[in-house]
């Protein structure tokens, strides 16, 4: 298979070797890495290419690096029937720095894309419908980013009294407890095998 991954990374070098900035063969998988400049370029290549063959689009996904400047990887998952090879495309990008959209050259992109934005909030221009997919419409914030709080902002609940959904700040229930973290079974009135440490 590494082979065939080798022969498959140096085709993509020779023919467009300025679209890829890097390509690393790890876990028997290729992966290119590329810039927002050269992204819809370089997925209309390995589409169209007869030798290549990427015709499904499995997938976007995003990743947060909160220490880099650009704090985003966008992934990109494609398969080649013709092929039986699976590549992964990525690209780095900030906050602020939108990525083009893929709709024009797979469709299918675009829940995927939707997806990205909802949960890290990459943008990507060109995008025929860019909104929010899985949280509400007035959610706050980009719930799979680092630094959001694991409780939310708000919580939500439907009040049987007034007929509808409320949206009240986080109220965290439970004051702060003092944890035994040596054992796992917290609050035994009796001495599990192999836990006579943690009374020591």
């Amino acid at each position: 298979m590494s082979e065939v991954l080798n022969e498959l990374s140096g085709y993509i070098r020779e023919m467009r070797g300025a679209l890829v900035s890097d390509a690393v063969i790890a876990f028997g998988e290729l992966t290119l890495t590329t810039t927002a400049d050269s992204i819809i370029e370089l997925l209309t290549f390995l589409r169209d290419d007869p030798r290549c063959g990427f015709v499904n689009f499995t997938d976007i996904c995003g990743v947060d690096w909160p220490q880099r400047a650009e704090r985003f990887d966008v992934v990109y998952h494609m398969l080649s029937p013709k092929q039986n090879l699976r590549i992964r495309v990525k690209l780095a990008t900030g906050e602020d720095q939108p990525v083009p959209s893929a709709c024009s050259v797979y469709p299918g992109a675009d829940w995927f894309e939707r997806e990205a934005y909802d949960m890290y909030g990459i943008l990507f221009t060109g995008h025929p419908d860019l909104r929010r997919i899985l949280t509400d419409y007035g959610f706050e914030g980009y719930p799979l980013r680092k630094d959001f709080p694991t409780t939310g902002f708000v919580e939500v609940r439907y009040d049987d009294e007034v007929k509808r959904v409320i949206y009240e700040p986080v109220e965290l229930k439970q004051e702060f407890r003092n944890f035994d973290f040596m054992s796992p079974w917290e609050g035994t009135d009796y001495v599990l095998p192999g836990d006579e440490k943690a009374k020591q």
